[in-house]
């Protein structure tokens, strides 16, 4: 099949400048970003790519992308997984990045061409009201991305909107509820009784993965599949510390709303990482929910109507 647009780029671009958030779509796309805007959460995004590679090469097995064929990542951050789209639409596919962040969008645009990804563009736009043409790609995906929205059908029904019709809608996103380390540690704990609360300020939701499959099926996609794996890593491994992480991101937001003071903070975080080196301590940080659904062929005589 032929690219969705006809043509091959061989470049890579951006669009800079602000992200006004469009009429309708509520607050600023990267103002109810939850885990803020630093050096430390950019370089957490940019790790966080390889820690989930593999689960996401496997949810990109179930949509059958090939050769030619067109992809955007919504909501990609530094990188995404631009690497891993490219290297299955190559050659003659086209690959889009969009981000709300412009930092993020230049970070990405970097990435590209320092691996050297034809056919693979970047533009800074809002998830929830992406300005590109309707029918536009053989998948439109989406990681960890419908977990910070604080509504999420504006997000899916737009990628639903981008996909052509028979194309694909993919997206994994995170459940916390099932997080745990044994034996317990009082230090963790804590972390993960302040982690929902701070996450969720702005209408965040840590427990998004199970909800995705209802949401893809109210954006109107069909052939709904949905898989779950438990996040359980041993020491050594950075997605270990991931709850830990996420709460050393969103600090500042901790400290402000009162949950808890910088040396209280401090404790916590150091108390918890000793635990989880300790390679008798089992840690579980939650789920991964690989969900995909199909675009109706018919949808298309209803766009054109």
């Amino acid at each position: 099949m032929p690219p969705a647009h006809g043509r091959r780029p061989e470049r890579w671009c951006i669009v800079t400048g602000p992200v006004q958030s469009p009429a309708g779509t509520g607050p600023d796309a990267t103002a109810v970003y939850p885990l803020g805007s630093s050096k430390g959460e950019s370089d957490r995004l940019l790790r966080q790519a390889d820690e989930l590679a593999v689960a996401s090469a496997a949810l990109l097995d179930r949509v059958g992308l090939r050769p030619g064929h067109s992809a955007i990542d919504v909501g990609c951050g530094p990188r995404g997984i631009l690497d891993l789209l490219a290297d299955r639409v190559s050659p003659g596919g086209r690959v889009v990045g969009l981000d709300a962040d412009p930092a993020h969008a230049a970070i990405a645009v970097e990435f590209a061409a320092v691996r050297g990804l034809a056919g693979v563009e970047i533009v800074t736009a809002d998830a929830r009201r992406t300005g590109l043409p309707s029918g536009s790609f053989d998948l439109v995906h989406a990681r960890t991305l419908l977990t910070n929205i604080p509504d999420p059908l504006q997000v899916t029904a737009e990628m639903a909107r981008l996909a052509r019709p028979g194309g694909w809608v993919a997206a994994m996103e995170p459940d916390v509820e099932y997080a745990m380390c044994y034996p317990p540690h009082p230090a963790f704990t804590r972390l993960c009784e302040i982690f929902p609360v701070v996450f969720g300020r702005n209408g965040a939701d840590p427990h998004m993965g199970r909800r995705v499959p209802e949401l893809f099926r109210q954006a109107g996609l069909a052939d709904v599949g949905v898989e779950a794996r438990v996040q359980l890593y041993p020491p050594g491994n950075s997605r270990r510390t991931i709850r830990l992480d996420l709460v050393r991101s969103m600090r500042p937001y901790v400290l402000e709303m009162g949950l808890a003071s910088e040396a209280e903070l401090e404790d916590l975080d150091a108390a918890a990482r000793a635990h989880l080196e300790d390679p008798c301590t089992v840690a579980v940080s939650g789920l991964l929910y690989l969900v995909w659904g199909r675009k109706p062929p018919e949808a298309e005589a209803r766009e054109l109507v």
